[in-house]
Protein backbone atom coordinates (compact mmCIF):
# COMPACT_ATOMS: atom_id res chain seq x y z
CA UNK A 1 0.00 0.00 0.00
CA UNK A 2 1.48 3.17 -1.09
CA UNK A 3 2.12 5.46 2.35
CA UNK A 4 0.27 9.09 1.60
CA UNK A 5 2.15 12.29 1.39
CA UNK A 6 0.40 14.25 3.61
CA UNK A 7 3.05 16.14 5.57
CA UNK A 8 5.58 14.97 3.86
CA UNK A 9 8.64 17.36 2.15
CA UNK A 10 8.91 17.12 -0.97
CA UNK A 11 12.32 18.78 -3.11
CA UNK A 12 11.44 19.20 -6.47
CA UNK A 13 14.64 19.98 -8.72
CA UNK A 14 14.40 20.98 -12.73
CA UNK A 15 12.00 24.05 -13.91
CA UNK A 16 8.72 25.22 -12.28
CA UNK A 17 6.57 25.02 -15.47
CA UNK A 18 5.09 21.93 -17.20
CA UNK A 19 5.44 18.46 -15.97
CA UNK A 20 7.69 19.77 -12.99
CA UNK A 21 4.43 22.16 -11.93
CA UNK A 22 1.72 19.65 -12.04
CA UNK A 23 4.19 17.42 -9.82
CA UNK A 24 4.44 20.35 -7.81
CA UNK A 25 0.68 21.48 -7.37
CA UNK A 26 -0.49 17.76 -6.78
CA UNK A 27 1.68 16.84 -3.98
CA UNK A 28 1.10 20.33 -2.56
CA UNK A 29 -3.05 19.60 -2.74
CA UNK A 30 -2.04 16.37 -1.19
CA UNK A 31 -0.98 18.08 1.80
CA UNK A 32 2.94 17.86 1.08
CA UNK A 33 5.63 20.88 1.70
CA UNK A 34 6.72 21.41 -1.47
CA UNK A 35 10.04 22.90 -2.81
CA UNK A 36 10.63 23.91 -6.49
CA UNK A 37 14.49 24.69 -7.39
CA UNK A 38 15.40 25.45 -10.45
CA UNK A 39 18.81 27.63 -12.18
CA UNK A 40 16.54 30.33 -12.60
CA UNK A 41 14.48 32.43 -9.90
CA UNK A 42 10.53 31.85 -9.29
CA UNK A 43 8.52 33.32 -6.92
CA UNK A 44 6.85 31.31 -4.87
CA UNK A 45 3.37 29.98 -6.28
CA UNK A 46 -0.01 28.68 -4.94
CA UNK A 47 -1.11 25.08 -5.71
CA UNK A 48 -4.45 26.56 -5.60
CA UNK A 49 -5.85 25.47 -2.46
CA UNK A 50 -4.07 27.77 -0.33
CA UNK A 51 -0.67 25.51 0.06
CA UNK A 52 2.00 27.92 -1.11
CA UNK A 53 4.83 26.14 -3.14
CA UNK A 54 8.20 27.54 -1.99
CA UNK A 55 11.09 27.98 -4.49
CA UNK A 56 14.91 28.19 -4.43
CA UNK A 57 17.81 28.45 -6.81
CA UNK A 58 20.11 25.41 -8.12
CA UNK A 59 22.55 25.30 -10.38
CA UNK A 60 23.34 21.28 -10.88
CA UNK A 61 26.89 22.66 -13.22
CA UNK A 62 27.92 24.22 -9.60
CA UNK A 63 28.82 21.44 -6.42
CA UNK A 64 28.73 25.01 -4.11
CA UNK A 65 25.42 25.66 -5.60
CA UNK A 66 24.14 21.58 -5.19
CA UNK A 67 25.98 21.91 -1.33
CA UNK A 68 23.94 25.16 -0.58
CA UNK A 69 20.30 24.12 -1.71
CA UNK A 70 21.30 21.10 0.83
CA UNK A 71 21.78 23.32 3.43
CA UNK A 72 18.95 25.42 2.74
CA UNK A 73 16.48 22.66 2.50
CA UNK A 74 17.01 20.43 5.15
CA UNK A 75 15.52 17.39 6.01
CA UNK A 76 13.17 16.20 3.62
CA UNK A 77 11.03 12.69 2.73
CA UNK A 78 11.63 12.70 -1.05
CA UNK A 79 13.68 14.31 -4.17
CA UNK A 80 12.83 14.42 -7.79
CA UNK A 81 14.84 15.86 -10.58
CA UNK A 82 13.90 16.71 -13.68
CA UNK A 83 16.20 19.05 -14.70
CA UNK A 84 17.45 18.65 -18.46
CA UNK A 85 19.77 20.96 -20.77
CA UNK A 86 19.20 19.27 -24.64
CA UNK A 87 22.63 19.03 -26.85
CA UNK A 88 20.98 17.79 -30.11
CA UNK A 89 22.20 17.60 -33.87
CA UNK A 90 24.39 15.41 -36.09
CA UNK A 91 27.14 14.15 -33.58
CA UNK A 92 29.38 15.63 -36.07
CA UNK A 93 28.55 19.02 -35.20
CA UNK A 94 28.01 18.52 -31.66
CA UNK A 95 29.29 21.49 -29.09
CA UNK A 96 31.81 19.88 -25.83
CA UNK A 97 30.26 22.50 -23.65
CA UNK A 98 26.98 21.74 -24.13
CA UNK A 99 27.12 18.30 -24.39
CA UNK A 100 28.75 19.13 -20.63
CA UNK A 101 25.65 21.05 -19.66
CA UNK A 102 23.37 17.64 -20.66
CA UNK A 103 25.25 15.53 -18.57
CA UNK A 104 25.10 18.52 -16.03
CA UNK A 105 21.87 17.95 -15.72
CA UNK A 106 20.79 14.77 -16.49
CA UNK A 107 23.75 12.80 -14.68
CA UNK A 108 26.62 14.69 -13.17
CA UNK A 109 23.74 16.74 -11.68
CA UNK A 110 21.64 14.30 -10.11
CA UNK A 111 25.05 12.43 -8.47
CA UNK A 112 25.74 15.39 -6.70
CA UNK A 113 22.18 15.94 -5.36
CA UNK A 114 22.50 12.33 -3.90
CA UNK A 115 25.95 13.43 -2.61
CA UNK A 116 24.69 16.02 -0.61
CA UNK A 117 21.11 15.66 -0.05
CA UNK A 118 20.89 11.70 0.88
CA UNK A 119 22.14 12.36 4.61
CA UNK A 120 19.09 14.26 4.85
CA UNK A 121 16.45 12.24 3.49
CA UNK A 122 14.88 10.25 6.23
CA UNK A 123 15.43 6.48 5.85
CA UNK A 124 11.56 5.97 4.64
CA UNK A 125 11.87 8.58 1.83
CA UNK A 126 13.09 8.25 -2.18
CA UNK A 127 14.63 9.85 -4.72
CA UNK A 128 12.82 9.86 -8.22
CA UNK A 129 15.35 10.72 -11.20
CA UNK A 130 13.97 11.26 -14.74
CA UNK A 131 15.17 9.59 -17.51
CA UNK A 132 13.42 9.91 -21.28
CA UNK A 133 12.20 7.66 -24.15
CA UNK A 134 15.07 8.85 -26.48
CA UNK A 135 17.22 6.35 -24.08
CA UNK A 136 14.98 3.43 -25.68
CA UNK A 137 14.32 4.61 -29.18
CA UNK A 138 17.42 6.66 -30.51
CA UNK A 139 17.14 8.13 -33.47
CA UNK A 140 20.14 10.90 -35.39
CA UNK A 141 20.53 14.00 -33.99
CA UNK A 142 19.76 12.42 -30.12
CA UNK A 143 22.38 10.51 -29.16
CA UNK A 144 23.48 13.09 -26.32
CA UNK A 145 20.04 12.47 -25.03
CA UNK A 146 19.51 9.00 -25.89
CA UNK A 147 23.02 8.47 -23.67
CA UNK A 148 22.26 10.60 -20.59
CA UNK A 149 18.34 9.16 -20.06
CA UNK A 150 19.78 5.79 -19.97
CA UNK A 151 22.77 6.66 -18.04
CA UNK A 152 19.74 7.93 -15.31
CA UNK A 153 18.39 4.24 -15.40
CA UNK A 154 21.50 2.92 -14.79
CA UNK A 155 21.93 5.24 -12.17
CA UNK A 156 19.31 4.70 -10.37
CA UNK A 157 19.68 1.09 -9.95
CA UNK A 158 23.51 1.73 -8.61
CA UNK A 159 22.02 4.82 -6.21
CA UNK A 160 19.22 2.07 -5.17
CA UNK A 161 21.69 -0.16 -3.99
CA UNK A 162 23.95 2.21 -2.53
CA UNK A 163 21.54 4.56 -0.42
CA UNK A 164 19.26 1.81 1.10
CA UNK A 165 16.94 2.24 2.62
CA UNK A 166 16.26 5.26 0.50
CA UNK A 167 14.27 4.02 -2.47
CA UNK A 168 15.57 5.41 -5.71
CA UNK A 169 13.33 4.52 -9.31
CA UNK A 170 13.70 6.59 -12.48
CA UNK A 171 10.99 7.78 -14.64
CA UNK A 172 11.00 7.80 -18.61
CA UNK A 173 7.86 9.69 -20.08
CA UNK A 174 7.29 9.64 -23.34
CA UNK A 175 5.79 12.45 -25.75
CA UNK A 176 3.91 15.10 -23.43
CA UNK A 177 2.08 18.04 -24.04
CA UNK A 178 3.55 19.85 -21.32
CA UNK A 179 4.66 23.11 -23.36
CA UNK A 180 8.06 21.80 -24.48
CA UNK A 181 6.89 21.33 -27.62
CA UNK A 182 4.99 24.77 -28.26
CA UNK A 183 8.00 26.26 -30.52
CA UNK A 184 6.69 24.08 -33.12
CA UNK A 185 3.39 25.81 -34.40
CA UNK A 186 1.60 24.72 -36.13
CA UNK A 187 3.35 21.53 -36.87
CA UNK A 188 2.93 20.34 -33.12
CA UNK A 189 -0.42 19.18 -33.62
CA UNK A 190 0.51 17.16 -36.54
CA UNK A 191 3.66 15.48 -34.38
CA UNK A 192 1.17 15.00 -31.64
CA UNK A 193 -1.31 12.97 -34.22
CA UNK A 194 1.92 11.01 -35.66
CA UNK A 195 3.23 10.02 -32.49
CA UNK A 196 -0.37 9.08 -31.18
CA UNK A 197 -0.92 6.82 -34.04
CA UNK A 198 2.38 4.84 -33.53
CA UNK A 199 1.81 4.60 -29.56
CA UNK A 200 -0.41 1.55 -28.44
CA UNK A 201 -2.24 3.84 -25.94
CA UNK A 202 -3.09 5.97 -28.96
CA UNK A 203 -2.57 8.82 -27.47
CA UNK A 204 0.18 11.46 -26.23
CA UNK A 205 1.16 11.83 -22.86
CA UNK A 206 -0.48 14.65 -20.61
CA UNK A 207 1.37 16.29 -17.45
CA UNK A 208 -1.22 14.93 -15.30
CA UNK A 209 -0.12 11.35 -16.18
CA UNK A 210 3.78 11.93 -15.37
CA UNK A 211 2.78 13.66 -11.86
CA UNK A 212 0.62 10.70 -10.97
CA UNK A 213 3.17 7.80 -11.81
CA UNK A 214 6.14 10.10 -9.67
CA UNK A 215 3.83 10.14 -7.07
CA UNK A 216 2.90 6.54 -7.25
CA UNK A 217 7.20 5.95 -7.34
CA UNK A 218 7.94 8.12 -4.24
CA UNK A 219 5.42 7.07 -1.91
CA UNK A 220 4.82 3.00 -2.74
CA UNK A 221 7.77 1.42 -0.75
CA UNK A 222 8.35 -1.22 -1.98
CA UNK A 223 9.43 -0.17 -5.24
CA UNK A 224 13.09 0.58 -5.66
CA UNK A 225 15.89 0.25 -8.24
CA UNK A 226 13.51 0.51 -11.71
CA UNK A 227 12.62 2.76 -14.64
CA UNK A 228 8.96 3.28 -15.13
CA UNK A 229 7.80 3.69 -18.54
CA UNK A 230 5.33 6.16 -18.44
CA UNK A 231 4.90 6.91 -22.46
CA UNK A 232 1.95 5.23 -23.74
CA UNK A 233 4.00 2.16 -25.11
CA UNK A 234 6.21 4.87 -26.61
CA UNK A 235 9.53 2.65 -26.21
CA UNK A 236 7.52 -0.44 -27.97
CA UNK A 237 6.61 0.99 -31.13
Amino acid sequence: MAVSINGKKLLIVGGGSGIAARLAVDAATAGAEVIVAARRHHEPTSSGTGAVIKTARVDLGDEDSVRELATHVGGLDYLVTMAADHANGPVTELDRAAVARAFDAKVLGPILLAKHLSPQIRPDGAILLFAGVAGWRPAPGLTVMATTNGAVAFLAKALAVELAPIRVNALSPGIVDSGAWDHMAEGRDRFFADVAARNPARRIGQPADIASAALLALTNPFLTGTTLHVDGGGHLS
